[in-house]
Formats: structure tokens, sequence, C-alpha cells
């Protein structure tokens, strides 16, 4: 069954989901730096350069393997909150919500001091509206 958030309840989904958000992008980042370190190195061994020690490209994997668990840990409680993730690296999620009686989604991105944008469940994000007592109340008539 599908949780609906008002306006108040997504701003308060926050403070847990916003630090997930911020540790998964830098996750994201630092598997991409261990993914082009290990290809720069077996590139660089192709051409008769120096490849990883085992050693090294053993720790390596292993430190990939254990932040991919940790996301995946972070993933899960956020889709355990009923939550919807959408970009990693930008920190985009979607929150359930009824606006007159259809369903939207209320949308935050990370760096954004609290929910301002949503989208029908078939298009874009739209600005909320300019005064955000107006949004509460067609989320409140969902």
């Amino acid at each position: 069954m599908t949780t609906f958030f008002d306006i108040d309840s997504a701003n308060a989904a926050l403070e847990e989901v916003g630090p997930l958000l911020a540790t998964l992008a830098d996750q994201r980042a630092e598997l991409i730096r261990l993914r082009d370190r290990t290809i720069a190195a077996h590139a660089s061994a192709s051409g008769g350069g120096a490849d990883l020690e085992p050693d090294e490209a053993q720790r390596i994997r292993l430190r990939m393997q254990g932040i991919v668990d940790q996301m995946a840990a972070a993933v899960a409680r956020i889709d355990a909150l009923g939550i919807t993730l959408r970009d990693i690296e930008r920190g985009l999620i979607d929150f359930p919500a009824l606006a007159s009686g259809r369903q939207v989604w209320l949308c935050w991105e990370l760096g954004e001091e609290r929910v301002g944008f949503w989208h029908e469940l078939d298009t874009g994000h739209y600005p909320m509206l300019s005064e955000p007592a107006a949004l509460a109340r067609l989320i409140a008539e969902g």
C-alpha cells in the first residue's frame, strides 16, 4: 500500500533522507574513482606499463563491494520510507502525494532547503505554487 506524504511529512522526512542521499552521492563518486583507477591501470598494463599489484586489486575490489553493500542498504531504507529515489548523483527523490484526488509526486533534490517542486506521475517537475500554504491546501484536499 502506498504511503502518501503531505508537504510537512515530506519535509520532516528530509532529516533522515537528506544525509542518506548525500552519502549515496559521495559513495557513487568513490565507486567511479575506484573503477577509473582500475581501468587506467589495466590500460597502462596493456601498453606495457605497470598493472595493479594483486593485493592492491583485491583491496579495491573489496572496497568497491563494501561501498555497493552500503549503498544498497541506504536505497532499501529510502524505499522502506515510501520515497522513490530518482537520481543518486543529484540526490533527487519523489514523495507520493495526493492533490485534488489524484496522485502526484512531490520532488526534492540535494541542496534544496525544502520540498519545492511537484509533478504528475508521467511528466517533468513543476515549481511549487509561490505560496507554500496554497500547495499545502491543494495536497490536503487529496
